[in-house]
């Protein structure tokens, strides 16, 4: 620039980028081996719902059901709404008798659908405690099993027991899921 005048501004100069690595998570630590000599363990039953086989395949019946009944009240309320959009673009080019009938109708399908979600989650609710019985049924003698094994003599639901800490080599749940898949499995091959 000519003298006495001052230099444009320069953009200040922005570092260059530096690549940063991946994210990655530690690799899932080997279960703690469990105390010589304990006489008390837990397990978290959500986790066994949730790792095994069995909780997975529960939990896939209990999805389908709640999809489902979604996709019914989804289609529910697209009929009411498009009723509503007849009656309130078009109501007043109705003869009294159509508009009436439009109204009534309106008005069905608002009870009908309330029913109709009432009754869905009543349904939804049901299968999950029918999925949940059946899974304790299921749970119930794996656990006698590994606490027979271990010679304990008590194991904490670690959901209900308000364990507040516990060493992890107590943790009987991979034990658990272990067990469940693996008696699993032979009911689920095809009979020949």
């Amino acid at each position: 620039p000519p003298a006495g005048q001052p230099r444009p501004a320069q953009p200040a100069q922005q570092p260059p980028a530096i690549a940063q690595p991946p994210v990655t998570q530690p690799p899932p630590q080997p279960p703690a081996p469990f105390p010589a000599g304990a006489k008390i363990a837990f397990f978290t039953p959500q986790a066994v719902f949730q790792q095994s086989a069995e909780g997975k395949a529960a939990l896939t019946r209990v999805n389908a059901l709640t999809q489902k009944k979604q996709t019914e009240n989804a289609d529910r309320q697209k009929k009411l709404a498009a009723d509503q959009q007849k009656l309130q673009t078009s109501g007043s080019m109705l003869n009294d008798a159509a508009r009436s009938q439009l109204e009534k109708d309106i008005e069905k399908q608002q009870v009908d659908m309330q029913r109709f979600q009432q009754d869905a989650q009543a349904e939804i609710q049901e299968l999950q405690q029918e999925v949940q019985n059946e899974f304790v049924k299921k749970l119930q003698p794996i656990i006698d099993k590994l606490a027979s094994e271990k010679g304990l003599y008590l194991v904490f639901n670690a959901g209900e027991a308000g364990l507040a800490w516990a060493a992890p080599g107590l943790d009987l749940t991979p034990d658990v899921i272990k067990a469940l898949d693996a008696a699993a499995k032979p009911a689920a091959a095809p009979k020949q």
